[in-house]
C-alpha cells in the first residue's frame, strides 16, 4: 500500500491539468453549488476527502451515496468528473476499488428482473451499493466527454429531448431467469449465474427517457401509457330510404364501463376510444319483462319515446331479458383459470387483486364443479390439476403460490388451457376457460388477427372463453375484446374488489351459463315513417345485412338472467330535426300505408345447436319510457358526452345527472347511485 501511495503522489505531482486554472476554479465552484442545491443545505458539513488512495475513494463514495439517495446520480457524475479531469489515467486507476463482477441487467424475452431492481431504483444503503455506484459512474463516464457542462446548460429544460439509453448495473453476480415449473406444478423463480444466460434469451435494450430538470430538482420520467382500446368512429346517421336495414350482434360485455370508472376516479376523463356505449348500457341490471316458461330463452320488449336531448326525434329502446334457471338445474361446470403471471402483472391492482377476486368466486361453485389452473409467463405450466370445487383449501393454496415475472407467452397459455379443458369435458357439462390478464401478450400469438384465428378454431369444441382484465397503464383492451368475442365469452374489467363481487359473485351464473348463442338483431325501418336513424353504440358489433341469415357467422352470447339494451335515435318523416334533404326522385316504394316505424327480427341458437331460430315483432310509434328505459337513455347520453358526440346540442351533464337521478328505481347494490357520482366527476373534469 505504501508503494502505491508513493506512486500516486509521484503521478499526481507530474500530472498536467486538462484545463487552465480559471476554468478549473469555475468547474469546481459550479459542481460544489450543484451539490449544495441538491443536498438541500448550504451550511451543512460537506463530505471531506482524507489522504491516501483508500481514504480518497471512501470520501468520494460517501459523497456519491449521499447524492444518490437524493436522486442526483446524473449530477454526481458531473461533479466527480470535474475532480477526475485533473488526474492522469494511472492515478484514476489507483483511485478505483478492486473490480467486482459487472452484470448489465436487461429485459430478457424469457427472464425475470431481480426484485430489488424491478422499480428501476438503486439503493445507496445496499451492501453492494459501492459496486453499483462505481460501475454506474464508469458506464456514464465512458459514454460522455469528461467536460463539465456550461452553467446555462445544467438546468436547461430537457423535456423535449429524445430518450437515451439507460444502463442499470446489477448489485450481485446473479440475475433472475425465467420462471420454471417445479415437479409439484407450481411456478417458481430460479437464480442463474451470468455464464448460464444463453443466447436464446435474446436480451433487448431497455430505453428510458432522461430525467427532466425542473425548478432545480430532478424528476423521474413518467412511464409511457401503452393502453390500446377496441373501438371505432361513432355510427353515422343513416338515411332510411337509402339504407333501411340495420344489423348487429348483441354485446353483454361490461369492461368499458369499469374502465371509464377507473379513469374518472383517478381524476382523468377517459379516452373517447375507451368508451363503448353499449357496454355502459349493459353494465346495469334492468327490470325488463322475463320470458314465460316454455317460451324462447329470452323475451324482447320495444319502447319508443321522445329523445331527452332532442324534442324533435324519438328513441327506439330495445330490451332483451334472458331467463334465469334455478341453481339446482345448472349443469356441472368445468373451469380452467388461465392466469397471466408475467412481469407486467406485478402490481397491486393486478395479480394480488386477481387472487382476491378468485377467492370470492370459489364460494359460488358447487361440489360437483371442477377447477384447474394454468399459469403462463415466459412459459406455460399447469399449476393445479382438475380439482373438485369442494377442495377449496387446495385450490386457494395453488392460487396464493402464484408470483409474477417474465415475458407473456399468451400462445402457450391458451394452448395448454384448452388442452386441460378438453380433458375435463363430459357430456352435458359446461366448459369454460377464464383468462385473467392485463392483455399484454408479447410472446407467441401477439397480434389481434392471429389471436382471433386461434380462438375461432377452438370455440366450436364447446369450450367458451371469458376474459377478465386487470390494471392500467399497459391494459390491452383490444386484445381482450378480440379474445372474448371470438371465444363465445364475455369481457369484464376488474378494478376493485367490489367489481369482482359483481362479476364473479352476483352475476356469475349469467357470465358462465349461456342460454342462447349467436344472437343477432336486425331492424328494418319504414321509410314512409322514419327519415333518418342512428344506432347508439355497438360500433364494433355491426354486421352485414346478409350475415343475419347466415348461421355460419358468429355473434354474441346471452347468459342466464342477462339483459341486453340497444337504443336507436330516429327522425320521423316531417320532423324539423331532419339533417338530410329528401330525394327529388324518391322511389315509389317509399310510400306505404303501414303506420309501423319498423320491424324487429332476432336470430339465436340453442347452446350447442347448429341452426338458428327466429323471433319477430313490429315497432310502433308512441309510448311511455318508464323508469328502466329512461335510465338507459341517461346512460346513453352520458356515454355520448364522454365521446364528444355532435348530436346532443346543448344537453349536458346536468341533464344526464337529473335524468339518471330521477330514474334510479330499485338500486339494490348502488350501481345507479355510483354512475350519478361518475357523471358529476366527469362534469368537473370537463370544465
Amino acid at each position: 500500500m505504501n508503494d502505491d501511495l508513493d506512486d500516486l503522489k509521484a503521478m499526481m505531482k507530474d500530472a498536467t491539468p486538462r484545463a487552465d486554472a480559471a476554468r478549473r476554479a469555475a468547474h469546481l465552484s459550479l459542481a460544489q453549488k450543484t451539490f449544495d442545491d441538491l443536498q438541500g443545505s448550504h451550511t451543512a458539513p460537506r463530505p471531506t476527502l482524507v489522504t491516501g488512495p483508500k481514504g480518497l475513494w471512501t470520501g468520494v463514495k460517501s459523497m456519491l451515496n449521499t447524492m444518490t439517495s437524493k436522486g442526483a446520480l446524473t449530477t454526481t457524475t458531473a461533479l466527480v468528473a470535474c475532480g477526475f479531469l485533473f488526474l492522469t489515467p494511472q492515478a484514476q486507476d489507483l483511485l478505483r476499488p478492486p473490480s467486482a463482477p459487472q452484470i448489465t441487467m436487461t429485459e430478457f424475452e424469457n427472464g425475470l428482473s431481480a426484485p430489488e431492481l424491478q422499480s428501476g431504483q438503486l439503493r445507496a444503503n445496499d451492501a453492494s451499493s459501492d459496486v453499483v455506484i462505481q460501475e454506474t459512474f464508469e458506464a456514464e463516464m465512458a459514454q460522455a466527454p469528461m467536460v463539465a457542462p456550461a452553467p446555462e446548460d445544467l438546468f436547461a429544460d430537457r423535456s423535449t429531448e429524445a430518450p437515451r439509453e439507460r444502463v442499470i448495473i446489477a448489485p450481485a453476480p446473479q440475475v433472475m431467469a425465467e420462471a420454471e415449473m417445479q415437479s409439484d406444478g407450481i411456478a417458481t423463480s430460479r437464480l442463474m449465474a451470468p455464464e448460464a444466460v444463453t443466447a436464446d434469451m435474446a436480451p433487448k435494450t431497455v430505453i428510458a427517457p432522461a430525467p427532466i430538470a425542473q425548478d432545480d430538482a430532478i424528476f423521474a420520467p413518467t412511464i409511457a401509457n401503452t393502453e390500446a382500446f377496441a373501438n371505432a368512429d361513432a355510427n353515422p346517421l343513416q338515411i332510411t330510404a337509402e339504407t333501411p336495414v340495420s344489423t348487429f350482434s348483441i354485446d353483454v360485455d361490461t369492461a368499458a364501463y369499469s374502465i371509464v370508472r377507473s379513469s374518472l376516479t383517478r381524476g382523468q376523463l377517459p379516452s373517447p376510444q375507451a368508451v363503448r356505449i353499449e357496454e355502459m348500457l349493459n353494465y346495469f341490471p334492468y327490470d325488463y319483462p322475463a320470458p314465460d316458461a316454455g317460451d324462447a330463452p329470452f323475451r324482447p320488449t320495444v319502447t319508443t319515446f321522445q329523445t331527452p336531448w332532442n324534442a324533435d326525434t324519438q328513441l327506439v329502446h330495445i330490451a332483451l331479458q334472458g331467463q334465469m334457471p334455478a341453481v339446482e338445474d345448472r349443469p356441472p361446470l368445468n373451469l380452467v383459470f388461465l392466469i397471466d403471471t408475467s412481469g407486467s402483472m406485478n402490481d397491486a391492482a393486478k395479480l394480488p387483486l386477481l387472487k382476491q377476486s378468485f377467492r370470492l368466486m370459489l364460494d359460488q361453485l358447487r361440489p360437483e364443479d371442477e377447477v384447474a389452473i394454468v399459469a403462463y409467463a415466459g412459459s406455460a405450466g399447469q399449476v393445479l390439476e382438475p380439482t373438485a370445487a369442494s377442495e377449496r383449501d387446495t385450490i386457494l393454496q395453488a392460487i396464493e403460490r402464484l408470483g409474477a415475472g417474465g415475458a407473456t407467452n399468451g400462445q402457450g397459455g391458451l394452448e395448454q388451457a384448452y388442452s386441460v379443458a378438453d380433458a375435463m369435458r363430459e357430456n352435458g357439462e359446461v366448459n369454460r376457460v377464464i383468462l385473467a390478464t392485463d392483455g399484454d401478450f408479447n410472446v407467441g400469438l401477439n397480434t389481434t388477427d392471429a389471436l382471433k384465428a386461434f380462438i375461432a378454431d377452438k370455440r366450436d369444441t364447446g369450450t367458451y372463453l371469458s376474459v377478465l382484465g386487470f390494471g392500467r397503464g399497459n391494459l390491452d383492451d383490444a386484445t381482450m375484446q378480440a379474445l372474448a368475442q371470438n371465444g363465445n365469452g364475455t369481457a369484464a374489467y376488474i378494478d376493485t374488489l367490489s367489481e369482482a363481487q359483481k362479476v364473479l359473485v352476483d352475476q356469475l351464473t349469467g357470465a358462465l351459463f349461456p342460454i342462447a348463442s349467436d344472437v343477432k338483431v336486425q331492424i328494418e325501418f319504414n321509410p314512409s315513417q322514419v327519415a333518418e336513424y342512428r344506432l347508439i353504440g355497438y360500433e364494433t358489433r355491426t354486421l352485414n345485412r346478409e350475415d343475419f341469415n347466415n348461421d355460419a357467422v358468429d355473434a354474441g352470447e346471452l347468459g342466464a338472467g342477462h339483459s341486453v339494451t340497444a337504443i336507436y335515435e330516429i327522425t320521423p318523416v316531417g320532423s324539423p330535426a331532419r339533417l338530410s334533404d329528401p330525394l327529388r326522385y324518391a322511389p315509389n316504394s317509399v310510400a306505404s300505408a303501414s303506420q309501423e316505424w319498423g320491424f324487429l327480427k332476432l336470430r339465436y341458437k340453442e347452446p350447442g345447436a347448429r341452426d338458428s331460430q327466429l323471433i319477430e315483432t313490429p315497432i310502433s310509434a308512441g309510448g311511455s319510457p318508464g323508469t328502466e328505459a329512461s335510465f338507459a337513455a341517461a346512460i346513453a347520453g352520458f356515454g355520448q358526452l364522454l365521446r364528444g358526440s355532435n348530436y346532443l346540442g346543448d344537453w349536458g351533464y346536468d341533464d344526464a345527472i337529473a335524468l339518471a337521478t330521477g330514474n334510479r328505481g330499485q338500486d339494490d347494490f348502488g350501481y345507479r347511485t355510483e354512475v350519478v357520482q361518475l357523471m358529476r366527476l366527469a362534469q368537473s373534469l370537463s370544465r
